[in-house]
């Protein structure tokens, strides 16, 4: 409890909180980045801080390449659709379906 995350990117921090296809999950300190894009390749490195100690610690870069070949690595996103066989909505009123890509 009390960790922040953030991260890295070559050698400027990323302040994803304006940056609305990238997401630092403050529980877990992941990084998902949506729709990534031939700008996005370069270096990411995770910086852990515990506040309360007065420590920070950085993790190695972990590189961020595109493929040209149109190949999916191992870890593809993989689609996760959980929509109800009926949806009922009073008329003008808002309907949320949710749908998730999972993948690294």
């Amino acid at each position: 409890p009390g960790l922040s995350y953030r991260w890295i990117f070559n050698t400027t921090t990323l302040y994803v909180q304006k940056d609305t296809r990238r997401f630092v999950s403050q529980g877990t300190g992941n990084l998902y980045i949506a729709k990534v894009e031939p700008w996005d390749v370069g270096n990411y490195t995770c910086a852990v801080t515990n506040p309360e100690a007065q420590q920070s610690t950085w993790g190695p870069p972990t590189p961020l390449t595109l493929r040209s070949d149109g190949v999916m690595g191992e870890y593809e996103p993989k689609i996760e659709v959980r929509f109800p066989e009926t949806t009922h909505a009073a008329k003008g009123s808002s309907v949320k379906l949710e749908c998730f890509a999972l993948g690294k």
